[in-house]
């Protein structure tokens, strides 16, 4: 019998030490649930880390990207707090300026921004807005004289959509319609076709990296009226900042604080997230293998390919900036609130 009993340890601290020697996700598949439509940006950045990220994580685990759309990733981002498990299996690709909705005590919002798990950012993502080249605005000044706002298209707010034109007409007096409710970026393409809407705020990366904006700029459609960036985009040199413009219109100190507030989302970037509470191992292991996929060399010629250029953060710089947008001074806050939700 003590036989049987030692035989039966042996094999025990075998199959044990065999367990701990398995990595975590071995067999296994991480799915990344992309806030937006399929073809957008986020949804292109899901679909290369997807196919790269997996031979850089121990176990090498399949991943396969998944779109879960609607109100500016909204919908994606309270899966992943509420219902995604926190087992490192579930990554999602958001919106970065969904925390100012949560700053402005959105009722949909269902998440806690700075407790989500940042893995990290594959681009930096200034903005610029443009305008249909039919119209007669050739500069914001031409907007800030308009008897009508001329319209233009959003999916929700919290997204660059909305308040981009909201912080033009707060910080240089330049009034907009906002259209929302597009599902995503190529709803709000064809509705610019149509002369639905003249106008919208995008990504830089964007404008210049797939259709319908390459045809668009061969054609003359859009007039670039401003980006947001410190300095110019060496693509765009002749498209004034709005921080030039602010200069130009002498917009007060506090208003400028409010502009830097919201615009910090750029420095978010298109991030890369896990659920609350992932154990800090698992948040560590996916963090280094975004480091190494950023530097792979398949996956930067697959960027290059789709005329994409990486320019990541990581989840730790991440993670203190998603801490610090949270973190308004109660000024700022109510100053947000009032421009963001009418």
């Amino acid at each position: 019998m003590k036989k049987i009993w030692a035989g039966l340890a042996v094999l025990f601290l075998w199959v044990a030490g065999a367990q701990a020697q398995t990595p975590f996700y071995q067999g296994k598949t991480i799915t990344i649930v992309v806030g937006y439509l399929s073809g957008d940006g986020y949804d292109i950045w899901a679909r290369l880390l997807a196919a790269h990220m997996g031979k850089h994580i121990p176990g090498n685990p399949n991943i396969v990207a998944q779109n879960m759309p609607g109100a500016g990733s909204m919908i994606a981002a309270n899966h992943i707090y509420n219902v995604a498990k926190p087992d490192g299996l579930t990554l999602g690709a958001i919106g970065p300026s969904l925390y100012l909705d949560q700053v402005v005590g959105k009722k949909e919002v269902q998440f806690d921004w700075a407790k989500f798990g940042w893995v990290g950012s594959t681009e930096s993502t200034p903005w610029l807005f443009y305008m249909n080249s039919n119209t007669p605005f050739k500069t914001i000044g031409d907007v800030r004289k308009a008897k009508e706002p001329p319209k233009c298209s959003a999916t929700s707010t919290g997204t660059s959509g909305h308040f981009i034109p909201k912080l033009l007409e707060e910080a240089l007096g330049a009034r907009f319609t906002v259209v929302m409710g597009y599902q995503g970026g190529a709803e709000q393409d064809l509705a610019f076709e149509r002369g639905e809407v003249v106008c919208r705020a995008l990504s830089i990366p964007t404008f210049f990296a797939r259709e319908p904006f390459t045809t668009w700029r061969k054609k003359n459609m859009v007039r670039l009226l401003l980006q947001t960036g410190r300095k110019r985009d060496i693509k765009m040199p002749d498209v004034p900042t709005i921080h030039e413009l602010m200069n130009e219109h002498k917009t007060p100190e506090a208003t400028r604080s409010l502009v830097t507030a919201i615009l910090a989302s750029g420095d978010l970037g298109r991030p890369f997230i896990t659920p609350p509470g992932l154990p800090a191992d698992r948040l560590m292991i996916l963090r280094a293998a975004f480091r190494k996929t950023m530097s792979d060399p398949a996956f930067l010629a697959d960027v290059k390919l789709r005329k994409f250029v990486a320019e990541p953060g990581y989840g730790e710089e991440l993670e203190k900036i998603a801490k610090e947008t949270v973190a308004q001074p109660r000024e700022i806050a109510e100053r947000m609130k009032k421009l963001l939700t009418e």
